[in-house]
């Protein structure tokens, strides 16, 4: 029987598992889609629907990670608003929700985020540096046939583990600290999640900023393939490896046709 993630109220709590930050692809894994109904939105993050101080709506979910202090992430209210504040002091955490929609068809992504400073030790090339002020996660549901033997094995181990919901492949959009916005590679720990900087210490930090991305058009230039369909989301802030302090701010997420002004 899979070892999956166990739920404790609104929190899915995942066994001994990094941000990310394992060999293969299991941090952040979507184990809260066991307790979660995969659902289509064109607003998948409907965030300014949801009113403060109660809880997350729509099958979101904080995932904990066990022995790591966990982010906090709440909902508050920005000049009328409603957001998610993620705050994370020498902690690690991620809000998820399992998602299923075909980005071939609205492969757009769009959203809003702020931070009030980096990571000062953030580096995207090294496990010890792996901590972002904010981050944001896509996860695909790449076909296991695709992959080779090492990383078929390592999946296969990964879900025995954890549940058929870790995914098998995850585009992680950062707001670096040094990097160079455009800034693309591999996470630390795996070949499985390409990392894509937007955003470093000279944009604008303390102001919101709007972003979008074709999932089509980056998951092809980090994967060299056409895009599968899409089976979760998730936001983070974290610093457990450095052991700072930050405060991240998210707004909708939506899905929007890929030419969208």
């Amino acid at each position: 029987m899979p070892r999956s993630g166990y739920s404790n109220g609104s929190v899915a709590i995942t066994p001994g598992v990094g941000v990310l930050k394992q060999p293969t692809l299991i941090g952040l894994s979507l184990t809260v889609a066991v307790h979660a109904t995969a659902a289509t939105s064109s607003v998948p993050g409907a965030f300014s629907r949801m009113s403060p101080p109660s809880g997350f709506e729509d099958n979101w979910m904080v995932s904990e990670l066990l022995d790591v202090k966990p982010t906090q992430f709440d909902l508050v209210d920005d000049n009328g608003v409603t957001v998610v504040r993620a705050r994370a002091d020498g902690a690690a955490a991620s809000l998820t929700r399992a998602v299923a929609w075909d980005p071939e068809a609205q492969s757009g992504l769009r959203w809003r985020w702020r931070i009030d400073r980096v990571v000062e030790q953030s580096n995207i090339s090294t496990k010890a540096g792996d901590d972002f002020a904010a981050r944001l996660y896509v996860f695909f549901d790449y076909p296991m046939e695709r992959l080779s033997l090492l990383e078929r094995t390592g999946l296969r181990l990964a879900r025995w583990w954890y549940g058929d919901q870790v995914p098998t492949a995850a585009l992680c959009y950062v707001w670096a600290n040094r990097e160079q916005p455009g800034t693309s590679t591999w996470n630390a720990y795996t070949g499985r999640v390409r990392m894509i900087v937007l955003r470093n210490a000279d944009s604008g930090v303390g102001n919101w900023a709007e972003e979008q991305r074709d999932l089509a058009e980056d998951f092809f230039v980090a994967f060299g393939d056409s895009v599968p369909r899409v089976t979760g989301l998730a936001i983070a802030a974290d610093t457990d490896q450095t052991g700072e302090s930050v405060t991240a701010w998210f707004g909708d997420i939506q899905q929007v046709n890929k030419r969208s002004p």
